[in-house]
């Protein structure tokens, strides 16, 4: 079924780092909260952010990320972050999940037919330990199934830039095979992106699409190996109730 026939349609935003309130070294859309920034620039760039993709400041949900495989559903507009989680599952439209990332993978799922929608913080820790085989369980608990759901793979680190290790690579590779990699200068790497595609579509998902861009080179975006302290971009998903039409027919 057409998800526009539903009355829903999913809406995808990454941000970047410029057009906001932070000073130097957050400059200038920083969204993270944890990071050192002005608490009151972090939340002018959030409240921004409400504004340009048209939901109340309480519906753009953020989470306390700790590198988990904790996944949260959520029902309703909320004051402050969820505690303690690292992927975020609706089925309200007009909830807007995001997630934060300065070189971590932001992954952004839905099944528009079902009419469910998930955010997910995926850095090195969690897609070693299983987030997003956890965030596809909830989703189908909630309706959704897997050959129906889309994914995208937010900017985030490269394999041509990670650098690791030679030990780590080969831990994170026997937890999440094919992100093993060399990077630019010859050495061990870890292509994390390369990893969660092939775990998502070994998971039998219907399609993963990808912003290519690394956010170790490219300087429209923060990132923590780049330049520390530094502030977060945010990935986000909601879904927006559409007129069907059907109205007087």
């Amino acid at each position: 079924m057409n998800p526009e026939m539903r009355g829903i349609r999913v809406r995808r935003v990454v941000t970047s780092r410029t057009g906001g309130a932070s000073t130097a070294p957050y400059d200038s859309f920083n969204l993270g909260d944890h990071v050192g920034d002005d608490p009151g620039a972090v939340d002018a760039n959030r409240r921004r952010l409400a504004r340009e993709i048209g939901v109340p400041f309480d519906h753009l949900i953020w989470m306390e990320q700790i590198h988990s495989r904790t996944v949260t559903v959520v029902s309703g507009p909320l004051d402050k972050p969820v505690e303690a989680t690292d992927a975020l599952v609706t089925t309200v439209p007009g909830l807007a999940l995001a997630t934060l990332s300065a070189d971590c993978v932001p992954i952004l799922l839905s099944d528009d037919e079902a009419g469910v929608v998930a955010a997910v913080h995926a850095g090195r820790i969690g897609a070693r330990i299983g987030i997003v085989p956890r965030v596809l369980d909830v989703m189908v608990e909630q309706g959704a199934r897997r050959d129906r759901i889309g994914a995208f793979l937010g900017p985030a680190a490269s394999g041509r830039q990670y650098e690791v290790p030679a030990s780590m690579q080969a831990d994170v590779e026997r937890h999440l095979p094919g992100s093993a990699t060399r990077t630019a200068k010859g050495t061990p790497g870890l292509d994390l992106r390369a990893g969660l595609r092939k775990q998502l579509i070994d998971s039998g998902v219907a399609s993963v699409g990808e912003d290519p861009r690394c956010t170790i080179e490219d300087r429209t975006l923060f990132s923590h190996r780049r330049e520390a302290p530094t502030g977060r971009i945010a990935a986000v998903i909601w879904m927006d109730s559409v007129d069907t039409g059907a109205e007087g027919e």
